[in-house]
């Protein structure tokens, strides 16, 4: 069972730290692209599908660290009897 725990506790763990690198990231990319356009108005609509490119990139980070922590939770032999506890079965 602490193994299960620790696996709980690794996922929202891993979770946090991918949100908060992602959020910070796609933060920076946004100042800079906004940047970007301020200085030079008429290239914007290529900052923008750049900008929009490398968001999703960095959001797949995100997701890609949403899996594994999922993997971490779902796939652990120890759940199936934790699951049906709280269910009531």
């Amino acid at each position: 069972m602490e193994f299960l725990v620790g696996s709980v506790w690794a996922a929202g763990f891993a979770i946090g730290i991918a949100a908060f690198g992602c959020g910070i990231g796609q933060g920076l990319g946004l100042n800079g692209a906004m940047s970007g356009i301020s200085r030079n108005p008429e290239a914007a609509g290529k900052i923008q599908v750049n900008m929009l490119i490398g968001l999703a990139l960095i959001e797949s980070l995100c997701i890609y660290a949403l899996v594994v922590a999922m993997i971490l939770l779902f796939v652990h032999p120890a759940i199936a009897p934790a699951v049906a506890a709280l269910a009531g079965h």
